[in-house]
């Protein structure tokens, strides 16, 4: 069972900046595929980005060239650096790992930007 524990969300201004952070436990961290995924109010959940164990990444085009995805193996981290935040932003963003054909969530975190 892989459990995994967000944190860094909160409130900040349009242009702003956040840095989220998962920890993951209860896997061999380097062997999952870690992902961010959000969902605003009355939307569908859609991924943000995605940093699989070898390292290939991939983004939503809503937030290319704004978004950094990276892992720390050595801490059991994924984290998602975001820049320029624009309201449009604002959800619960939540943190995946499939590890051996499983899927795994996180609680979530909120992310609200002001205009």
């Amino acid at each position: 069972q892989v459990q995994l524990v967000e944190s860094g969300g909160g409130l900040v201004q349009a242009g702003g900046s956040l840095r989220l952070s998962c920890v993951a436990s209860g896997s061999i961290f380097a062997r999952n595929d870690m992902g961010w995924y959000r969902q605003a109010p009355g939307k569908d959940r859609e991924l943000v980005a995605r940093i699989a164990r070898g390292g290939s990444i991939n983004y939503a085009d809503s937030v290319k060239g704004r978004f950094t995805i990276s892992r720390d193996n050595a801490k059991n981290t994924v984290y998602l650096q975001m820049n320029s935040l624009k309201p449009e932003d604002t959800a619960v963003y939540y943190c995946t790992a499939a590890y051996y054909g499983n899927d795994y969530w996180g609680q979530g975190t909120q992310v609200t930007v002001s205009s």
